[in-house]
């Protein structure tokens, strides 16, 4: 099947075209490479991550309705995996605007694409934040979201009733696949890991926050991946779904694990919750199961194939 990928050069994207391109499926990736942190690594996943693939690339924006028009005219495009977007609770604070024309608006057009060229299925990356303050755990898709606590976490709530809309108007397989704490070989350096393991090996200290007496579902990149196929080969109709680990970690034993993997005692500095931020994001995943799909990765070995790829691609011994 031929495939689009929206924000493929991002952490999740281009992790998901290369295995996709590896089982044979043509891909077609479009990316605007924004600044939001170092296009470097960007460029680095399609230069070295996906080196020797083969793929069709479209430098461009979901917010330019001729592009997308011109893409899917020409590409003749089976499905979607839309992961383009602006990432981040925080930086959402700061810049809402942009977090709802990039997510929102973005996304529509995608959506009027779906429907204007046929895509038999269509799936988007929604988040575990559309929960807010929930405390009822794990989470559950039949759970009420309606109070989202951030900017991000509104237009991703925003996102799934517009698919909604979508699929019941015009028939479109939509499902959203709501991530719980995303980590790997190739993340974003806003993210945790990321920041822990960079502070750490440069001495610094590292922010911890309400205390670390915060837990996650912590989600290996390879697990997401696998769920996001798993979910691109059903053709559901219109769903929602979580996709985390699953074992619940508190950000004490996740900064643990880290340490050892560095042979480094983080120095640490406390801080309170954070706006926007929650306590805990625990993943009910029985509905994604029932597709054969499960997580298979610890963060133990997750997070050891981070500290790897970190050390060969900054070149730290």
């Amino acid at each position: 099947m031929k495939v689009l990928i929206t924000g493929g050069a991002g952490f999740i994207g281009s992790n998901l075209a290369k295995k996709l391109i590896e089982r044979k499926d043509d891909v077609v990736i479009i990316d605007n490479f924004n600044d939001y942190y170092d296009p470097k690594l960007k460029e680095d996943r399609i230069k070295i991550l996906l080196g020797g693939c083969k793929f069709k690339l479209y430098r461009g924006d979901i917010r330019d309705e001729k592009l997308l028009n011109k893409i899917f005219k020409k590409e003749k495009l089976d499905k979607v995996v839309h992961l383009a977007g602006m990432a981040g609770v925080r930086n959402s604070l700061l810049n809402p605007f942009l977090y709802e024309e990039v997510n929102v608006r973005g996304t529509m057009n995608l959506l009027e694409m779906a429907v204007k060229y046929k895509i038999k299925n269509f799936i988007f990356a929604s988040s575990s934040s559309v929960y807010g303050n929930n405390k009822k755990v794990p989470f559950s898709e039949s759970d009420s979201v309606d109070m989202p606590i951030s900017p991000y976490a509104a237009t991703k709530k925003c996102m799934e009733l517009m698919a909604h809309v979508y699929s019941h108007l015009y028939g479109l397989n939509i499902t959203a696949l709501r991530f719980f704490t995303v980590y790997g070989p190739w993340g974003r350096p806003d993210m945790a890991l990321f920041k822990f393991t960079k502070n750490i090996l440069e001495e610094k200290s590292i922010d911890v926050y309400n205390k670390g007496k915060m837990s996650r579902n912590f989600t290996y990149v390879d697990d997401i991946v696998s769920g996001i196929i798993t979910v691109l080969d059903a053709d559901l109709p219109y769903g929602v779904m979580n996709i985390g680990g699953d074992r619940e970690e508190t950000l004490v034993r996740f900064i643990e694990v880290i340490e050892k993997n560095l042979g480094k005692v983080a120095k640490k500095n406390p801080l309170p919750m954070q706006a926007g931020d929650v306590p805990s994001t625990v993943a009910d995943i029985r509905k994604l199961r029932k597709l054969g799909w499960k997580p298979t990765t610890k963060i133990d070995k997750g997070v050891k194939n981070f500290i790897n790829w970190y050390r060969e691609y900054y070149k730290i011994k």
